[in-house]
């Protein structure tokens, strides 16, 4: 179970990385690529925080708290849904494209993180992430996550692709992986990220 500070994180580095996929698709329009930017969906999205959750715990930096299960299309998590579903009907996000409104979560966020290492490197992670298969259509980015092999904590030996989980079985647990550091704001920055984000 989410804590409220972490909800408010989870929901901010979503509109983070929504604004990241955003303008990754600006610099591809400037650059006049002729190659149609895949175009962003529930999947994709999923799919996208998953990996970046992934990277971050395997460097030791838990940003995302969502739990994530298999799904038919690689990872799921419902945690993700239900933010991404309340920033919609706060109408901060519409779509998949941030609003106006819930730009001002960007910069707070950034400042936030400045001289903090564990989120900045969160953050960087992130950015990687978004870079390298933010491009990528749905069924190319799904086909990765179901590549990566996964291992419990009892048989860290044992690894297994995702393709062949079960569905329905629990992938990502965040509150029971131990890391170093975690992304962290303070008090007052949250209740700034809440009231932008329409909470």
């Amino acid at each position: 179970m989410r804590k409220p500070d972490q909800i408010t994180v989870d929901r901010a580095l979503l509109v983070y990385l929504l604004c990241r996929v955003e303008s990754l698709d600006r610099v591809r329009d400037d650059a006049e690529d002729d190659r149609t930017p895949a175009p962003m969906n529930d999947v994709k999205l999923q799919q996208l925080v998953f990996l970046a959750a992934l990277q971050m715990f395997n460097k030791g930096v838990k940003g995302f708290h969502c739990e994530f299960f298999r799904y038919a299309y690689g990872a799921f998590s419902k945690d993700l849904d239900n933010d991404l579903m309340s920033l919609r009907r706060k109408e901060r996000v519409e779509n998949f494209s941030v609003s106006a409104a819930a730009q001002a979560v960007v910069p707070l966020f950034q400042d936030a993180s400045k001289d903090v290492e564990p989120n900045m490197q969160a953050l960087n992670i992130l950015e990687a992430v978004v870079a390298h298969y933010g491009p990528q259509d749905t069924g190319t980015i799904t086909n990765s996550v179901e590549t990566v092999e996964l291992s419990t904590p009892e048989r860290p030996d044992f690894k297994l692709a995702i393709r062949d989980i079960s569905f329905h079985t629990i992938l990502l647990v965040p509150h029971r992986i131990e890391v170093a550091h975690e992304f962290t704001v303070p008090p007052a920055v949250l209740a700034k990220l809440n009231a932008a984000m329409g909470y």
